[in-house]
């Protein structure tokens, strides 16, 4: 399945969860799309409860189903708990981090930014979206890009940064200092739903 390129908004009201992480898409309309949007919510199966967690998390970082299973099948191999480290693994993709640093509003705008060739990772040029960023590597942008309009309002809009990053906006520099804690991602996200429908 190819990666959705659709309103937000409509899979945030589909799912009762903001994709955005904003709230916004769900502001004025948090309910389902469609002309019986309104009714009442049929009680999901088990099945059902663990698609909607995998499909949560995977629209809010935007991959692909096939870039989806290959992250969580890396996550399998690595010490520790699998959900976690999937999510720490959906974290350091360098899309992701350049949000987190606040060069763009939106993930979608953090990957355009990647594919476009603004930003370098340690000192070589990336445009790869799904590359895993390492702690402390350091994120800067090309220098023709260090005045682009779109990078600058969004530093503007800024208003905190998690703890695992940080950005130094009069260099335009940014690390990554560690992988993030589990209290510092999203809280209404359950990954041992997604875990057990990968292994059901």
């Amino acid at each position: 399945m190819s990666r959705y390129t659709g309103p937000a908004h409509r899979k945030s009201r589909r799912l009762g969860f903001s994709t955005l992480e904003s709230g916004k898409d769900l502001a004025k309309r948090p309910y389902p799309p469609g002309q019986h949007g309104m009714a009442r919510r049929k009680k999901s199966s088990e099945y059902g409860l663990q698609l909607q967690e995998k499909q949560k998390l995977r629209f809010m970082y935007g991959l692909t189903e096939k870039q989806f299973a290959k992250t969580f099948k890396n996550a399998t191999k690595m010490p520790g708990i699998v959900g976690e480290n999937f999510l720490k693994l959906l974290e350091s993709r360098l899309d992701n981090i350049v949000y987190r640093m606040g060069l763009s509003n939106t993930r979608r705008g953090a990957r355009q930014l990647v594919n476009h060739g603004h930003v370098v990772v340690d000192g070589i040029p990336v445009d790869i979206p799904s590359y895993s960023v390492k702690p402390g590597s350091v994120i800067t942008l090309k220098e023709k890009s260090l005045n682009h309009p779109a990078i600058l309002q969004s530093l503007e809009n800024v208003l905190a940064r998690p703890a695992y990053v940080e950005f130094d906006s009069k260099k335009m520099t940014g690390t990554y200092i560690r992988y993030p804690e589990r209290n510092e991602l999203h809280a209404d996200i359950n990954e041992s739903l997604v875990v057990e429908f990968y292994n059901r």
